[in-house]
């Protein structure tokens, strides 16, 4: 792809990203970055309060895939010329309001808790691609949906594991 007049960077699947985003793309990229930002947190209260269990090594790599989309989510959001969210904003405070609940119940009910947040994240990527300018569609069908796919896969078997 040739790079149009304006700005033009490097994304971080190498492909050049060219020109400034609209105002509803960079929106749009930001509110899933909120997601994943909520993801994180949770992930990581996840990880310390199950990181004896069996379990423990899923949800690492879980933790792990979702701070990557963070990073490429906030780069892509910069290339784009916009500004990236700095917190998971209102999905951080109910994050953990459900986590803390899913915690008192237990690691089953955490696990519900998690398995739920990928469902919701698999339901705002595919709700919002429309909104999203060409560059930034392919970026999120690429680099992030794919991911997306396998952490719900993996919260999910872990789910039916547990009965």
């Amino acid at each position: 792809m040739q790079p149009s007049a304006g700005a033009s960077a490097t994304a971080s699947s190498g492909a050049i990203v060219s020109g400034v985003a609209s105002h509803e793309t960079i929106s749009t990229l930001n509110s899933f970055l909120r997601g994943e930002l909520s993801a994180v947190g949770t992930y990581r209260h996840a990880v310390t309060k199950l990181g004896g269990s069996m379990h423990a090594r899923v949800l690492a790599d879980s933790l792990a895939s979702h701070q990557k989309r963070v990073d490429q989510l906030r780069s892509h959001i910069l290339e784009r010329g916009g500004k990236a969210a700095e917190s998971s904003g209102i999905w951080g405070a109910f994050a953990k309001l459900y986590e803390g609940s899913a915690a008192m119940f237990g690691e089953k009910a955490a696990i519900n808790a998690l398995e739920s947040g990928e469902d919701h994240g698999i339901d705002d990527f595919s709700r919002d691609l429309h909104q999203l300018d060409e560059i930034s569609r392919r970026f999120v069908e690429n680099d992030i949906l794919p991911e997306q796919a396998r952490t719900h896969e993996k919260m999910s078997a872990l789910k039916k594991s547990m009965g």
